[in-house]
């Protein structure tokens, strides 16, 4: 059983940066794909990055490309998002999802291609 638990939520003003972690546990020794989405309230939930745990590929939404990175570190079991020049409009409820692949190919962008997901964390940003 996978769990997730993301941390670094919080507000942040607007041009400034913040940084989202999410601990796994429970994996097995299976490559993931491993994503962030968000969402806010009244509309659905997107994907902002993903990654591939075993080449750590990576994808990101043309609205967050330059701005974010998505990294990992295996030793610890944990993905982080890297979020700079913050707009009003990424603010939002950050999830970390995961999925087991076998294939970086089957790294999917829709929220029901993933399986396990975290709690959330709310990310604010003021201007």
């Amino acid at each position: 059983q996978v769990q997730l638990v993301e941390s670094g939520g919080g507000s942040v003003q607007a041009g400034g940066s913040v940084g989202l972690s999410c601990a796994a546990s429970g994996y097995t020794g299976r490559p993931y794909c491993m994503g962030w989405f968000r969402q806010v309230p009244g509309k659905e939930r997107e994907v902002v990055a993903r990654m591939y745990t075993f080449d750590s590929s990576t994808h990101y939404a043309d609205s967050v490309k330059g701005r974010f990175t998505i990294s990992q570190d295996k030793a610890k079991n944990t993905l982080y998002l890297q979020m700079t020049s913050l707009k009003p409009e990424d603010a939002a409820m950050y999830y970390c999802a995961a999925a087991a692949a076998w294939s970086s190919a089957r790294c999917r962008d829709d929220r029901y291609s993933y399986n396990y997901w975290g709690q959330g964390t709310q990310v604010t940003v003021s201007s």
